[in-house]
């Protein structure tokens, strides 16, 4: 996406009132944790992290866990994954649906909640599993964790944000016990892009935007960061049209989206380019340049 601003970018501001209690309910059973992990879209790990974290979690020990790193640009994801470790924190690629990354993110959970739990068997309490906090933005794909590891349907899952609304915990084996949390987005997005970015990537709820100008948006980041992508997903021979609305007609007309009088369905059109994009369709994006690469 172009680094200057864009006018027409949509408005999207979403912080309902379970979002809050959601914060609330974080803060009241952080000291019942030793360790934070963090989830974030592989695709997005800039857009998706919540600056609002460091302040919330309060010095606890953080593990960033990128996910969906199957979707994602795997040059660029290991790139992330030296990001954090530069910055001190330690950082793990999964994929919570084929189970890669899981031995790595238990054993550096384990790792980091050790010194916490040392402390207590030596102030006399009894030896006990590590305890993590999963926090995420929601459709993050936290359900899809928790079920990966506890090798059962433990947490309700779901193609669609919010789904997860109240605290439970979940053992994982004998080491270690997750705290599955409601996902928390923040109140504003300071910068409009990385809301629309958790747009693209569905993290945030269709109803609450104009999703024909999202994804017009997304084609039009999509042309020219991926040209080859769009020409073989939708199979264009022919040049691709230079605009965001003449391409998703185009789509439209390659997929038969059309109405009486030969009209394309923009409303056909546009669920096909999320959808398909989202899914991984098009081939692993990665929208958020680590810093390194910017």
């Amino acid at each position: 996406m172009d680094n200057e601003a864009r006018a027409d970018l949509p408005s999207l501001q979403w912080f309902p009132g379970h979002m809050k209690k959601a914060r609330r309910l974080i803060e009241e059973n952080l000291k019942m944790v030793d360790v934070v992990v963090e989830l974030l879209d592989a695709r997005i790990p800039l857009s998706s992290a919540n600056p609002m974290l460091a302040e919330i979690i309060k010095g606890k020990p953080r593990l960033v866990a990128l996910n969906k790193s199957d979707l994602a640009d795997q040059g660029r994801t290991r790139a992330w994954v030296q990001h954090f470790q530069a910055q001190g924190i330690k950082a793990v690629a999964i994929d919570s649906i084929k189970g890669k990354g899981m031995k790595e993110l238990v054993t550096l959970a384990e790792e980091l909640a050790r010194p916490w739990t040392d402390k207590l068997v030596a102030k006399g309490a009894r030896p006990r599993a590590a305890r993590c906090m999963i926090l995420g933005i929601p459709n993050v794909g936290k359900s899809s964790l928790i079920n990966r590891l506890a090798g059962a349907v433990k947490a309700k899952a779901a193609d669609k944000p919010g789904v997860t609304r109240a605290k439970q915990w979940i053992k994982i084996g004998r080491n270690l016990e997750l705290l599955d949390m409601p996902g928390i987005l923040w109140p504003k997005f300071e910068d409009q892009r990385m809301g629309l970015k958790l747009a693209f990537t569905g993290a945030i709820n269709d109803d609450i935007y104009d999703r024909e100008a999202v994804a017009v948006l997304l084609l039009e980041t999509l042309r020219r960061a991926h040209p080859e992508r769009l020409r073989e997903r939708f199979k264009f021979k022919e040049e691709l049209p230079e605009g965001g609305p003449e391409l998703l007609e185009a789509i439209g007309r390659k997929r038969g989206c059309l109405v009486k009088g030969g009209s394309v369905d923009l409303e056909k059109a546009q669920t096909i380019v999320l959808t398909e994009f989202r899914g991984g369709k098009l081939g692993q994006v990665t929208l958020d340049e680590p810093p390194a690469c910017e």
